[in-house]
């Protein structure tokens, strides 16, 4: 028998980037309660399944009873799916956004020039605007950017120019200054052939008025702002940024000061802001929960963001608060536990009232694979941004695998390969702050030379993601 999120899943499944804009419309988040079914439900009984663990993940023992994790391709899929699930149920309404806001931001409006560009003949070069054949008579005045229309050319006259001004009405062409000499009487010649036309922008040349620029679901990029502004817009439609609370657990962890005493220095509070900011989302607080069941309670039914992202807590400890908590809300497991190493006991789940929880694994590196595996699909999706391509890359160097389950590994990129990095245990930032990509090595391994696929990190490409506001 089907669950009952079957019909949903397949639904989604064909909602693309398009369709996903297509549900940001002016209707308001449904009531509590009211959700669109996105995935299979996790059974709660597989809740407590995974090894016991201390709040950053160290196993209290060796022994990892029998779970129900989900491979790790199938977790991000389903991550993606109930993104789409809620993006059907929400409907956001679009975002009126200046455009020093709305760098990485998707389109919601396709961008159509208010002007023409340029809206008026301007000159290409520093130089002379000329008319008829020379040799010419050049006029006092000159030509500046930002100046009025100037007076006519006649005939047999010239007229300095610069680069991006007006050209006066009746020009033949722009001799640019190293192509013309002038002799003591103000007479310009030409040192070599002028044509009709040369070095003017005419009006019009790159678009008209109300031609379309940019369609819907365009990446607001560096450039894109740019031709926005020069189009004439001050303010972009745009698919407004998924909200996201970040609540920290752990009575263990110093916000400063070196580690004393069996406390040791929080490394997630200050790195998953602005990962999250570099994934489009707009982190609206960051929460310090400790290891109290009903604060962490009173912050996750309190919350209103699209996603809140919880640090720890997701094992079966006894100040593993997560799943309980989960269950008194009537929360729906969607991942309860990945086959991938490090982040096995990651969770997916989502409230009543349709948003999303993330939890992640208190080790760093595990909770950065959490990031990468539930948060990163699910935040682009909301915010309509188009899935990277997927791309491999040989492996300089054997890595050993997880019998099992996925892993990833922390690599830098050296012409066409990925190199592995030490220091790669779940609770180790060293390895992945040199890196560049995390690789997916299957289960087993990979021999040296085998290709993997890679995962970039959004900073190191040098794209969008190196904007953290």
């Amino acid at each position: 028998m089907s669950s009952p999120g079957t019909r949903a899943d397949e639904e989604a499944d064909d909602l693309g980037v398009e369709e996903a804009l297509a549900l940001v419309k002016e209707n308001p988040r449904p009531p509590r309660g009211a959700h669109d079914h996105a995935s299979t439900p996790a059974h709660p009984e597989h809740h407590g399944t995974h090894a016991p663990q201390s709040h950053h993940g160290a196993p209290h023992g060796s022994t990892e009873p029998h779970h129900r994790a989900t491979p790790w391709p199938e977790a991000r899929a389903t991550a993606e799916r109930a993104a789409r699930a809620a993006a059907r149920a929400a409907r956001r309404a679009p975002v009126s956004v200046p455009l020093d806001a709305a760098l990485g931001l998707t389109l919601a409006a396709p961008l159509t020039a208010l002007t023409d560009l340029p809206s008026f003949d301007t000159s290409a070069m520093d130089g002379w605007a000329v008319a008829g054949p020379g040799p010419w008579t050049v006029r006092d005045e000159g030509v500046l950017a930002g100046h009025g229309e100037p007076a006519p050319l006649t005939d047999g006259y010239a007229v300095r120019i610069a680069t991006g001004a007006r050209v006066p009405l009746d020009t033949t062409a722009v001799l640019r200054t190293e192509h013309g000499r002038t002799d003591g009487r103000d007479r310009l010649q030409a040192t070599r052939e002028v044509a009709h036309g040369q070095d003017i922008r005419l009006r019009g040349q790159e678009c008209r008025s109300g031609d379309q620029l940019l369609p819907v679901g365009t990446l607001a990029t560096p450039v894109v702002l740019g031709l926005a502004a020069a189009a004439g817009y001050d303010t972009l439609t745009a698919v407004p940024r998924p909200r996201v609370d970040v609540l920290v657990l752990g009575d263990e962890l110093l916000t400063e000061g070196l580690p004393h005493d069996g406390l040791i220095r929080d490394a997630l509070g200050p790195m998953l802001p602005p990962w999250l900011r570099a994934l489009g989302a707009e982190v609206r607080v960051v929460r310090r929960i400790g290891d109290d069941a009903k604060a962490l309670q009173r912050a996750v039914t309190t919350s209103t963001a699209d996603l809140i992202v919880t640090t720890g807590g997701t094992a079966a400890g006894p100040v593993d608060h997560v799943h309980p908590v989960l269950r008194r809300v009537g929360a729906e497991l969607l991942v309860d536990g990945v086959r991938v190493r490090p982040g096995h006991p990651m969770l997916l789940a989502r409230l009543e009232d349709g948003r999303h929880l993330v939890g992640l694994p208190g080790n760093p590196l595990a909770a950065v694979s959490g990031l990468l595996t539930l948060a990163e699909p699910l935040l682009r999706t909301l915010a309509a941004r188009p899935a990277p391509e997927p791309y491999a890359l040989p492996l300089r160097d054997a890595v050993h695998g997880h019998p099992h389950d996925t892993r990833l590994v922390p690599v830098v990129l050296r012409g066409d390969d990925a190199v592995p990095l030490r220091y790669n245990g779940p609770a180790m930032l060293r390895g992945i702050a040199a890196a560049d990509a995390l690789a997916v090595v299957p289960p087993g391994g990979a021999r040296p030379g085998q290709g993997a696929e890679v995962l970039d990190l959004p900073w190191a490409t040098g794209g969008i993601g190196v904007c953290f506001t």
